[in-house]
């Protein structure tokens, strides 16, 4: 479990190092009302722009719900909800496949064989938890994401956590730009609970899922 850590702050210092050199300037730059200039730039593609902004988090510290709020600002609560959800989704669902598909070699030199099935365990345990909890703070969607990649979360458990995640984080952001709020404390607490009553209510239909394909898998 120790090693499974220090790949947890190893992925974390990842995320945090370009924030320490270019996140003061990019808060700066992304400002609400920053993203809104930026934003109208690209016209009738401003929302593709926005999307790609928000996917782009994995790599960049760019401030996620500044540009969920600018989104809201400029197609109101419910589209600039959908482009902020689908931005914040796509962001975690990227990280969760580049890490699944290319970063398991790697986590098992690190990790080593009993290592690597301690974090499958605690994934395929608490992973749903870890996944929705960690979205409306900083830099843990990034890492949760990447870690549940690594650990091979199932594929559907994961991208219906992240959903839980996003989808409030998204509308909430959307709601306090369109009203024009600098200091989102509702939006926060919204985006804080919404997210584990969802999973609460999925949960259940999201275990006996796995479990029916895990019996489909071993009689195969």
């Amino acid at each position: 479990m120790l090693r499974l850590f220090w790949i947890f702050i190893g992925l974390a210092l990842a995320v945090l190092i370009p924030f320490l050199i270019w996140g003061e300037g990019l808060e700066r730059t992304f400002s609400r009302a920053g993203v809104v200039a930026w934003l109208a730039d690209y016209g009738q593609w401003a929302w593709a722009a926005g999307l790609l902004l928000l996917a782009s988090d994995l790599l960049l510290p760019i401030p996620a719900t500044a540009v969920m709020a600018a989104l809201g600002f400029v197609y109101g609560p419910l589209w600039g909800g959908l482009i902020g959800a689908a931005g914040g989704f796509l962001g975690g669902a990227v990280g969760y496949g580049l890490c699944r598909a290319f970063g398991r070699p790697l986590a098992l030199r690190l990790l080593g064989p009993g290592g690597l099935a301690q974090g499958e365990r605690l994934f395929a345990r608490a992973g749903g938890w870890l996944v929705v909890l960690s979205r409306w703070l900083p830099v843990f969607p990034e890492v949760i994401a990447c870690m549940a990649g690594l650990a091979r979360m199932p594929v559907a458990a994961f991208l219906i956590a992240l959903l839980c995640g996003s989808v409030p984080l998204g509308f909430a952001f959307a709601a306090i730009g369109h009203a024009g709020v600098e200091h989102p404390v509702l939006a926060i607490a919204l985006s804080a609970l919404a997210p584990p009553l969802l999973w609460l209510v999925v949960q259940p239909h999201v275990r006996a899922r796995t479990r029916a394909s895990t019996a489909q898998r071993s009689e195969g």
